[in-house]
């Protein structure tokens, strides 16, 4: 017996999320800008989940989670725990399905990102770390009754974020290696284990932040491992700690990790703005930044998709990021 979504369970939760979000499109890299950018002649295709509903892929596991629940269970409300695009997914999903949002978010949290929670009708809650989130949200779960809607553990996560892989690879016609951002696991996990039943061959890579490697970590001990802070400016990839489910699936079907510092990160927030006309956030930049950096000059005459996963960011920030290029 598999632990894992198969295909058709994928295509099921496709059809229930249907009207509900947004399929995204993709942008084919230049064949002729791909030397200059990442060492190689290749074929790139890069998938805008950006724009997704709430600037990320959040709402597709979000709506999953939340449509599980009974009416008493949405009276009571839902809590999430987030630096800002899971709780946004949140509250747009309990906006959407007639519940309330509690979210808890660092204070490090980008501004731009809690006002886009707020807009979606969540209370909000800021804590000091992302650690103190957690244990917050266990009040709020006890004290209130609110169902807790993880941002990257369980089925329905994975599920949710498959419906994003296959649809990615069936626009891509075929791939011969995927790059996935991976922070708590949740989205590579879904994708990796849809593009893998579409394509076994397909050679799966999952790119971490130098400053939050749980998943380094966790791959080089078998189990779920944590870490003493997040230090790094792709705070969206910045889980405090890997957890089971999500990182058995991780392990199943991905073949390899890759470290990006945050300047490889701001130079790929530069590399799509110029080519793509598009600003993302640190994290959507995490598969650009590896093909540039610790992927360059591999891959000659591949297929390659990367994915762009959320654009929540100031352009005060995105701007400042920037800038450290100068």
């Amino acid at each position: 017996m598999t632990n894992y979504p198969l295909l058709r369970e994928i295509d099921a939760a496709a059809v229930t999320l249907s009207g509900r979000i947004r399929g995204t499109p993709v942008w084919h890299w230049p064949e002729e800008m791909l030397q200059k950018r990442f060492g190689i002649k290749a074929s790139v295709v890069v998938k805008l989940e950006m724009l997704q509903y709430t600037g990320s892929f959040k709402p597709r596991a979000a709506l999953l989670n939340v449509l599980q629940l009974d009416k008493h269970q949405l009276e009571r409300g839902i809590t999430a725990v987030s630096a800002g695009n899971h709780a946004a997914a949140v509250a747009f999903t309990a906006r959407q399905l007639g519940s309330s949002a509690k979210v808890v978010m660092p204070d490090n949290a980008d501004p731009y990102r809690i006002n886009l929670c707020r807009e979606f009708g969540a209370e909000i809650i800021q804590v000091a770390n992302v650690h103190l989130c957690f244990e917050e949200v266990e009040r709020i779960k006890e004290e209130e009754g609110r169902s807790f809607i993880h941002p990257f553990e369980g089925w329905q996560v994975v599920l949710g974020t498959g419906t994003l892989g296959s649809e990615f690879y069936r626009q891509a016609e075929t791939l011969d290696v995927a790059i996935i951002p991976i922070g708590g696991g949740g989205l590579c996990a879904g994708m990796s284990c849809a593009i893998k039943q579409h394509n076994p061959d397909c050679h799966v890579i999952g790119v971490e932040p130098v400053g939050a490697d749980s998943m380094h970590r966790s791959f080089a001990s078998g189990k779920p491992e944590a870490i003493d802070s997040v230090q790094t400016i792709a705070d969206s990839l910045g889980a405090p700690y890997a957890a089971e489910y999500t990182l058995s699936v991780c392990m199943e079907f991905v073949d390899e990790l890759v470290l990006v510092d945050d300047p490889a990160l701001c130079r790929a927030m530069a590399v799509l703005f110029t080519d793509l006309k598009i600003a993302v956030e640190p994290a959507a930049a995490a598969a650009t930044a590896a093909l540039a950096g610790p992927l360059r000059n591999r891959f000659n005459d591949k297929r390659i998709g990367l994915i762009c996963c959320g654009a929540n960011i100031s352009a005060e920030r995105f701007s400042r990021y920037v800038q450290q290029l100068d």
